[in-house]
């Protein structure tokens, strides 16, 4: 697992013995930072071209409330995964669930709700965060997600607002307000796949890959087989588990 230091900006990798880490959760943007652009142009380095990107910001952000909050190390899905590693990649999808689960912390982070004096009520409910397929296995695997505006006010938490975010997403409560690992049995697949059916995502198998951590398997990524195929594939590894039969329904 790669993390960033929330002080020096330089990313190490972690093989067993992972310290303590925040998470962030966000919707990805045009000019995205990623890792291949710390990579060439260290972000550790005070006159790097590529603390000029405008998501500077988001990783500057979040590196200063983490260390803020007593924290070293952040995990950011956008320059702590080398995509260009297929297998990097496979094991990042398939792992992540959990490093959301693990992750003391998730900073769930709406660019798009203005700070409070400019009252986000109403954009909080219409984030485009809430509308992304990703993101749903963000909101439901940390124990602790906390909620920002663009300005990194404090909107409130998962469980501070659950009534608001379970109507805003048709989640279910009580998958809200209690730790996941504590409810996941209560919900049949297809209540579950009915939290994902309207999000979006940008290609068109992570349809299927961005529910893998929400029921347990792991999976091989495909790049090009289709949403159809991957979501075949998904629904044969639920059955083989469990034989929910609910899950034929979609």
């Amino acid at each position: 697992m790669r993390l960033l230091n929330t002080r020096t900006l330089e990313l190490t990798i972690f093989i067993g013995n992972v310290p303590e880490y925040v998470i962030l959760s966000h919707r990805w943007e045009e000019d995205e930072l990623t890792f291949e652009h710390i990579v060439k142009d260290p972000i550790s380095n005070p006159k790097s071209r590529a603390r000029q990107k405008q998501n500077f910001k988001k990783i500057q952000g979040t590196c200063a409330l983490a260390a803020r909050d007593g924290f070293d190390w952040v995990w950011i899905d956008s320059c702590c995964i080398n995509k260009s590693s297929s297998a990097e990649l496979q094991e990042a999808i398939n792992s992540m669930f959990r490093w959301y689960q693990e992750a003391e912390i998730c900073y769930a982070f709406l660019n798009d709700v203005p700070n409070q004096e400019a009252g986000w009520g109403e954009r909080f409910r219409h984030s485009k965060w809430f509308t992304r397929g990703w993101t749903l296995q963000e909101l439901l695997a940390p124990a602790t997600v906390e909620f920002y505006a663009a300005d990194w006010s404090p909107i409130g938490t998962k469980i501070s607002r659950y009534e608001e975010v379970s109507y805003i997403t048709r989640i279910a409560p009580i998958a809200l307000s209690h730790q996941w690992h504590t409810v996941w049995y209560k919900f049949l697949a297809a209540e579950k796949m009915s939290w994902a059916a309207h999000r979006k995502v940008s290609r068109a198998e992570d349809e299927t890959y961005c529910l893998l951590g929400l029921f347990d398997v792991n999976l091989p990524l495909l790049y090009g087989e289709g949403s159809e195929k991957a979501f075949r594939r998904l629904q044969g590894e639920i059955y083989k588990m469990d034989g929910d039969c609910s899950l034929f329904l979609f």
